[in-house]
């Protein structure tokens, strides 16, 4: 008995998604910073290939239609890691913004 290459990819993407999870969540805050800059540049290899596929012109023999739904989903994916890049960079200043030490505050020379 044959298993549908569909249901295969489908049970891969779920387990994908339980082992992500569980990672993420016992990640310690002292490691997470680094993490998201690893993640960055990871976002940053993809939005290349996006912008590739955005660029796509079609296979020779191909349709027109095939050629929309590449550029379509190049935009998409590009637009998507930009948005994860960004934030991530975000994300990354807040985190190094709580390990840096607090001015005391300045007592009132009136008194």
């Amino acid at each position: 008995m044959d298993v549908d290459p569909t249901v295969f990819r489908l049970a891969i993407f779920v387990l994908a998604i339980f082992v992500g999870y569980y990672v993420v969540w016992s990640v310690t805050p002292a490691l997470h910073t680094p993490l998201m800059a690893v993640t960055n540049a990871v976002s940053s290899v993809i939005i290349v290939g996006a912008l590739l596929a955005a660029a796509a012109q079609g296979a020779p023999g191909a349709g027109t239609g095939a050629a929309m739904i590449s550029k379509g989903a190049g935009a998409l994916a590009a637009g998507l890691a930009a948005v994860n890049i960004f934030g991530g960079f975000l994300v990354t200043q807040r985190m190094l913004a709580m390990y840096k030490k607090k001015e005391p505050a300045k007592k009132d020379a009136a008194k």
